[in-house]
């Protein structure tokens, strides 16, 4: 299975970006990042329609798609590892996770994803939850492998 993360702006270098090659180094399952960028000034609701259809434009085609939102599903990181494992034995190719910017995601990427995930109750800027969702994959590959990381 190939993850992707397609993720509302650019990581540069700083903390966000040593976190970000920490856990990419470590894993051994194939994550990419694939960032996108809307240049124009729009208002917040276009913004999020203009970000959503840049993030789709870097969705793989047929891929499972995620989205990361506020309103989503709360789950344990054990409970993610063991989501991971199911699609991978259900032969799920492409897994698409989708991180949208200040202003959140649009109602129609809303729309669009088969799961909504919560990172939790609190506000993360947007940079820094792709290093956490990166760090979550990187678990749940050590949880499914029996490494110590996870305890």
């Amino acid at each position: 299975m190939k993850i992707t993360i397609v993720a509302v702006g650019r990581l540069k270098s700083g903390p966000e970006k040593y976190l970000w090659d920490d856990y990419a180094r470590r894993l051994t399952w194939s994550v990419q990042l694939k960032e996108v960028e809307e240049k124009k000034p729009l208002p917040p609701k276009q913004l999020r329609q203009s970000e959503g259809a840049l993030l789709f434009e870097k969705v793989p085609s047929d891929a499972l798609v995620i989205a990361l939102d506020q309103s989503g599903k709360s789950l344990s990181s054990i409970h993610f590892a063991e989501r991971l494992q199911t699609w991978m034995i259900e032969g799920i190719r492409d897994v698409a996770f989708l991180v949208g910017g200040s202003d959140g995601l649009s109602p129609d990427v809303l729309a669009r994803a088969h799961l909504r995930l919560c990172m939790g109750a609190q506000t993360w800027p947007h940079l820094l939850a792709r290093c956490m969702l990166l760090e979550q994959i990187y678990r749940a590959q050590c949880i499914l492998g029996n490494h110590p990381y996870h305890k």
